[in-house]
């Protein structure tokens, strides 16, 4: 620790900063517990970004033309960017915020490494989720390289101190795939903002990405045929086919503001995610506004979704599985006081103590 201050000397290392998304305020909220830490990226696109993170020093990537805009293609060379930036010195403790390649973050001898872990990287571990990113003729190369990359993935988590994860579904990968041990620290979720008011209405709502993963396809279908409204809040590349698939009761709302959202949540009926999360901020959310979330019994949800008092675990994905549970939501409604308490265990708050704790706790191990 600095001698002078006595306090715990951190550098926080990220994926990269190109957006504000679930990760990111991950990091913001670890910067609030240690604002006098070094912020470490691949790039970094300080205008899309709060203050706290716009000062983030990247790598020798962020001065190849169009890194910014699409810092995904210049994965193959991440490693090499924190490799060769060297040693981060002058630090009690290194943490790693990774979901890609931060975990290769060097770090001193003797210096305590811990990795929050958001999940081994999904492009070498689980390539046929991803696959839909890559073109259409790269993807055989692509498969190719996950294998290396799987290697040196697995090599490179050998060297971190601790683990931690952000659900029990990752923790379990840790394991899987690195032979590791991971606690589980919930992300931080703004329940200060996202509360409970106002009365429940007859309509059913999914918030989400337009991607393979999240499902959308299937919280649409499931209101084929039931007398209830699904409104939709999310953009991707399948929103046209989504939309002309849709029933007449799917609504679609596009990107709405946060005020719009917590309305939303605040007044829908339940949240449907059919999608099989990591976790899952958008389920937390809508619980913290006392929401009922309908959700497969996989993934995330099983650490957010208590079956019958916040919500309802869907043994299947079939559109069968879902509209049962709807049935279910409508006729039986949830204490919305009891899921918002519910929703504590995933205060920024919460976060930010058990961050502190296991930083205190390796520097001093």
């Amino acid at each position: 620790m600095g001698a002078e201050t006595g306090r715990i000397r951190v550098a926080i290392a990220h994926e990269w900063l190109v957006r504000y998304a679930g990760s990111e305020r991950c990091v913001v909220e670890m910067l609030r517990e240690f604002p006098d830490a070094r912020l470490l990226t691949t790039v970094v696109r300080p205008e899309r970004l709060p203050s706290e993170l716009g000062r983030a020093e990247p790598s020798f990537l962020q001065h190849v033309p169009g890194a910014t805009s699409a810092h995904e293609w210049l994965l193959p060379l991440m490693p090499l960017s924190w490799a060769v930036r060297g040693d981060v010195h002058d630090v009690d403790v290194v943490i790693s915020s990774s979901h890609a390649c931060a975990n290769a973050v060097r770090v001193p001898s003797g210096v305590p490494h811990l990795s929050y872990c958001h999940t081994p990287m999904r492009y070498a571990w689980d390539f046929a989720s991803e696959a839909e990113r890559f073109p259409r003729m790269v993807r055989p190369f692509a498969r190719v390289g996950m294998r290396g990359f799987r290697r040196w993935d697995r090599n490179v988590a050998q060297r971190v101190t601790r683990f931690l994860a952000n659900s029990s579904t990752v923790a379990q990968r840790i394991e899987r795939f690195y032979g590791r041990t991971a606690r589980v620290v919930f992300p931080p979720v703004r329940t200060d903002y996202f509360t409970a008011e106002g009365e429940r209405e007859d309509f059913f709502l999914y918030v989400g990405r337009f991607v393979a993963y999240k499902r959308a396809d299937l919280a649409i279908e499931t209101f084929r045929g039931l007398p209830h409204e699904l409104r939709v809040v999310g953009s991707g590349s399948a929103e046209a086919s989504l939309r002309a698939q849709a029933p007449g009761n799917v609504r679609f709302l596009g990107e709405v503001p946060d005020e719009e959202l917590r309305r939303l949540y605040r007044t829908a009926a339940a949240v449907i995610a059919p999608g099989i999360e990591d976790f899952g901020i958008a389920m937390a959310e809508a619980q913290a506004c006392g929401a009922p979330v309908i959700a497969p019994n996989a993934g995330g949800s099983r650490d957010i979704v208590v079956d019958g008092v916040s919500g309802w675990l869907v043994p299947d994905l079939t559109v069968a599985g879902f509209q049962q549970a709807v049935r279910l939501a409508a006729a039986k409604p949830l204490d919305s006081a009891e899921i918002a308490r519910h929703a504590q265990r995933c205060s920024a708050r919460t976060f930010r103590a058990q961050i502190r704790e296991e930083v205190e706790s390796v520097v001093a191990g």
